[in-house]
């Protein structure tokens, strides 16, 4: 708990910050990001509603994980797309974890 809270608190600005434009840059020749947004701002909804406890986040890191094959950058992407799978990984093992 004490790791996901801190792994929370590193990540989700950036995320919030480098989603909406990565899906905006990529998202016409990678549509699974659109997917990956979606599910972004739903994991980022639950985490805020939960406040200090832990959400459960089971549903969305599991759709997350198919929908990026566990996180595998495309070849053709730029550094923030790359940072925003790193940091979605990073969440979803702190959580696991």
């Amino acid at each position: 708990m004490k790791e996901f809270n801190q792994v929370k608190d590193k990540n989700m600005d950036r995320l919030e910050q480098y989603v909406p434009i990565v899906d905006r840059v990529h998202g016409s020749h990678h549509p699974e990001f659109h997917h990956v947004r979606r599910v972004f701002e739903e994991l980022n909804h639950k985490v805020k509603a939960a406040g200090v406890d832990k959400p459960n986040l089971d549903s969305e890191f599991k759709e997350l994980r198919e929908v990026t094959s566990n996180y595998a950058v495309p070849g053709d992407v730029c550094e923030s797309y790359e940072a925003v799978y790193k940091m979605l990984s990073e969440l979803d093992e702190a959580y696991q974890g």
